[in-house]
């Protein structure tokens, strides 16, 4: 039943939609569902006693659970105060791989230590099964004169060209805070966000299934990146809107062979396996730790507009 859903997106309840995809028919399933905060939606209450949050939570991700393959992961974003309850069922029903830590601070709630990161947390069907991939972001330079901004002691020269491991704490990726590149969503999601996670656990052509689409981020990312998807929303008018997106869209965020996620026109993540192959389609001088404000630019004319940083 899941093929006639592969590439579109839907409007309807999730619960009733999730019954026409196949079990273990999805590579990746990501949901940033509503916080239950008042939050202001189109066409939906995020306002539901606690329990019966819960409960509706607990429909859903088992729904997601029993999508994924065997060798697929399940990504859940929220706040840490709701994933502390996802994290209980799901450990009940998959295993528990990672809580990544997304870097994202919020205005003062008041008497409390001040809201700085989101979570995702990471739960796969089978541990040793499962697809993941060791993905690298770009170092942190000085916009203006290019020197490293993090001082290695010494041991600058045995830095990876491109930048270094991602850990489970996100610091690189910033929330979309400017109303100019929002659109009319309380929650919206960058896009480079998804295309590491996607990057993280994926290859060429596997599915993502978003079964709160919103706006559209997590099938853009997927469609960028070569991905197929299926989305869900509640709201008709966030479901015209990722229609709307998805058309001006292209699998374009590739260079040569290997698919990398760009922002501002940069490069800012890679799968580490990649690095090799990629560095072939770049002009990339000697090492060192000051780049004089240059930036490395693709060979090819027609992808020129591709650069990002390197050098030591």
């Amino acid at each position: 039943m899941t093929e006639e859903y592969i590439n579109t997106i839907t409007q309807g309840d999730c619960l009733k939609l999730f019954k026409q995809i196949s079990s273990e028919s999805v590579d990746i399933t990501f949901a940033d569902p509503p916080f239950n905060l008042q939050k202001k939606y189109s066409h939906y209450k995020d306002k539901r006693h606690v329990q019966e949050y819960l409960a509706w939570c607990q429909e859903w991700i088992r729904e997601m659970v029993r999508v994924t393959k065997p060798t697929g992961s399940i990504f859940l974003h929220n706040i840490p105060k709701w994933l502390t309850y996802y994290a209980a069922f799901l450990n009940e029903i998959a295993t528990f791989r990672h809580w990544i830590a997304w870097d994202a601070p919020t205005a003062p709630m008041g008497k409390s230590l001040q809201p700085s990161h989101y979570g995702i947390l990471y739960y796969v069907k089978n541990i040793k099964a499962n697809k993941y991939y060791e993905i690298r972001y770009s170092h942190k330079r000085c916009r203006k004169c290019g020197y490293l901004l993090k001082d290695y002691g010494g041991k600058k020269a045995g830095l990876h060209p491109f930048g270094p491991l991602v850990s489970d704490v996100w610091t690189d990726i910033h929330r979309i805070k400017h109303n100019k590149y929002r659109d009319n969503h309380p929650c919206q999601l960058p896009i480079h966000l998804l295309e590491r996670i996607i990057l993280m656990s994926t290859d060429e052509g596997d599915l993502v299934l978003d079964p709160f689409i919103g706006t559209g981020t997590t099938a853009i990312a997927a469609k960028r990146l070569g991905r197929n998807y299926i989305g869900f929303d509640l709201d008709e008018n966030y479901v015209q809107i990722t229609k709307d997106h998805l058309a001006q869209e292209e699998s374009n965020s590739k260079i040569g062979p290997v698919w990398v996620s760009m922002y501002l026109h940069e490069v800012v993540t890679i799968r580490d396996h990649d690095w090799e192959e990629l560095s072939r389609f770049y002009d990339i001088p000697a090492p060192r730790e000051h780049i004089d404000k240059e930036k490395i630019t693709f060979k090819k004319e027609q992808q020129a507009k591709f650069t990002f940083f390197v050098g030591k």
